[in-house]
């Protein structure tokens, strides 16, 4: 299958807008700036991935919350524990290391494997 024969599908990285990150963290708070984000773009189709090596950060715990209320789907990649995640998204994927920098290099990894899957089976030329 070549990639480019696919239909564009719509996505963001919600990371990509450092303007929105500085002002929203400096008036308001860090811990909010992606549940702020999905409240305005989040729909009940969409699917929120997001990566904690820990774990434990409060900015992806309150958008994976936020996602919920919303009625998204969640995948969170997290390292060896799943911190305070491993209990709230739909699915989980733990790296079985405790390791920051193997940890992220394997998110990589299986963030390139989840794209692969979703084009294959779901978006697929028709």
């Amino acid at each position: 299958m070549n990639r480019h024969d696919l239909d564009p599908k719509p996505s963001i990285c919600l990371n990509s807008d450092s303007t929105f990150i500085s002002a929203w963290s400096n008036d308001v708070s860090y811990d909010s700036i992606f549940s702020r984000q999905l409240q305005a773009i989040g729909s009940d189709n969409d699917i929120l991935i997001s990566l904690s090596t820990s774990g434990n950060s409060k900015n992806i715990i309150n958008a994976i919350l936020e996602a919920k209320k919303i009625g998204m789907k969640t995948i969170t990649l997290t390292g060896k524990t799943g911190g305070d995640l491993k209990d709230i998204s739909d699915i989980e994927i733990r790296v079985p290391s405790i390791n920051t920098q193997n940890i992220q290099e394997s998110h990589l990894v299986i963030g390139h494997i989840i794209c692969e899957i979703i084009e294959e089976f779901k978006f697929e030329k028709k």
